[in-house]
């Protein structure tokens, strides 16, 4: 099957192809490690995981690269009602908050985001460029720009020239003149237009800084991706991802500054994550409504809970995250454990001709939604399937195998295996619900509780199953 996505550019859904056939290269605009990652931010990162899993699943070799802002996001949305003026670089203001310098809270920020990354099971890009490690590129994409006439030198830094861009605007639908019309922002004396956004600042009060042609500062936010999606993917390459809050200004400015440098297309193939809201609210500490990864770990629940809730749900949809929304996940996550669980006590039982056609169904249905533009929710449906024929039809230790390579497969995309999984079960354990199946063929009830009992002092949850198995669960 073919993989279709929707690019935010042409507004279109289409056939995806690479530019070299059987190789995806992908850049996804990661964390500001500034603070630490929230769960509006993973979404689009769990966006970015499952558009490489499914490249994957499909045959594809994937080159992914996310980037780690450490420098130069400034807050063009926070302005300081003083000067009405920008309030600043988030790296600065974050370090402010926590009593540390710039650089101790990026590295200690990088350290928390790659932990969060792991509990939501998000698979490791290829790379992970930090802003402060490519200066070099930012100022060489710099110098390009001025050459070609993009850019110009001003007394606080340089700009890029959006008049000098003709299709700017072309991400957004924001032209020149809406811009220049609804701005927000008091003119800058130093911009010739309000839309000009900085390429390389200089501020003295700036704690990072660096030496360039034009005198010590630090770079813009929009450069950094560029120069660093460029020097690891190419000049053009095929797919750009982010949270839809990035499209404008971020991904618009990275568009005319790399195509400004270049002469050449930037990106194929723009896919941007909705927003998501909490009890139907743009997150916000002030409403109370703002969690982090490690918020929702701490009210108890598993960081494949949280993967499976943040990725309910088509990413071209606002998704509305609920407490209720993660025990609702948690109780998906717990029938696909009892799938799982059948999987080791397969029985005796003669083989089901009907399973061969079940998972071939089921396997085509789950590809299909995935290739239609990565619609998880149909992805789920075709795993529920599977698993309720699971618990409906039973297994046999002959269709096990095929059975369980099957779930397998779903998992490659979902990554919701319990880790216990891997785990050999103990063989008291085994013996025990033994005894226990044997007391209940006899009807001695009397025993069978009594072994429960016994079950559950071991630390283990013993239920029977309509179809007369026994399954166990941890008791903690």
């Amino acid at each position: 099957m073919t993989l279709h996505l929707h690019d935010t550019a042409t507004g279109k859904r289409s056939p995806f192809h690479p530019m070299e056939e059987g190789h995806v290269r992908m850049y996804n605009c990661g964390p500001t490690v500034y603070n630490y990652v929230h769960i509006g931010n993973m979404r689009s990162f769990l966006l970015a995981d499952l558009l490489r899993r499914t490249s994957e699943w499909l045959g594809f070799k994937v080159t992914q690269i996310m980037n780690l802002t450490d420098v130069g996001h400034m807050t063009e949305d926070d302005l300081d009602p003083s000067t009405k003026r920008p309030a600043g670089d988030r790296m600065e203001i974050g370090a402010k908050e926590h009593g540390l310098d710039p650089w101790e809270l990026s590295r200690l920020m990088t350290e928390a985001f790659f932990e969060d990354a792991q509990t939501v099971r998000l698979r490791r890009a290829h790379h992970y460029p930090k802003a402060t490690d490519h200066i070099p590129e930012m100022i060489d994409l710099i110098e390009r720009l001025l050459e070609r006439e993009h850019a110009y030198e001003a007394p606080s830094g340089v700009y890029f020239d959006v008049a000098s861009f003709e299709s700017y605007g072309s991400l957004s639908g924001n032209t020149v003149e809406d811009l220049r019309a609804g701005a927000r922002i008091d003119p800058h004396p130093d911009k010739k237009n309000p839309a000009d956004f900085a390429l390389w600042k200089k501020d003295e009060n700036h704690i990072m800084q660096w030496d360039s042609p034009w005198g010590r500062g630090f770079p813009g936010w929009h450069a950094e991706c560029s120069a660093m999606g460029m020097k690891y993917l190419g000049e053009t390459f095929d797919i750009h991802t982010g949270g839809e809050d990035n499209i404008f200004p971020h991904h618009e400015c990275e568009i005319a500054q790399s195509e400004g440098a270049t002469g050449k297309p930037f990106v194929r193939v723009w896919v941007h994550a909705r927003h998501l809201l909490v009890n139907g609210k743009k997150m916000s500490k002030s409403l109370k409504n703002f969690y982090t990864v490690r918020d929702l770990l701490n009210r108890g629940y598993e960081g494949r809970v949280i993967r499976y809730a943040l990725l309910s749900g088509h990413y071209r949809q606002n998704l509305n995250f609920t407490l209720e929304s993660l025990d609702a996940a948690q109780s998906a996550i717990a029938s696909i454990d009892g799938a799982w669980k059948a999987l080791r006590f397969a029985s005796d039982e003669s083989s089901d001709p009907e399973w061969p056609s079940r998972i071939e169904r089921v396997l085509t249905d789950f590809e299909s939604a995935l290739c239609d533009d990565l619609n998880i929710s149909r992805a789920q449906s075709a795993l529920f399937s599977l698993v309720s024929d699971i618990h409906r039809h039973g297994i046999s230790s002959t269709d096990a195998p095929q059975v369980q390579a099957a779930l397998e497969r779903l998992d490659e995309i979902f990554d919701c295996r319990p880790d216990q999984e891997h785990e050999l079960e103990p063989a008291a354990l085994l013996e025990l619900i033994e005894r226990r199946q044997q007391a209940r063929r006899d009807k001695d009830w009397a025993l069978a509780d009594e072994l429960r009992e016994e079950a559950l002092k071991l630390g283990y949850v013993l239920e029977d199953t309509a179809d007369g198995k026994t399954i166990w669960t941890r008791s903690s």
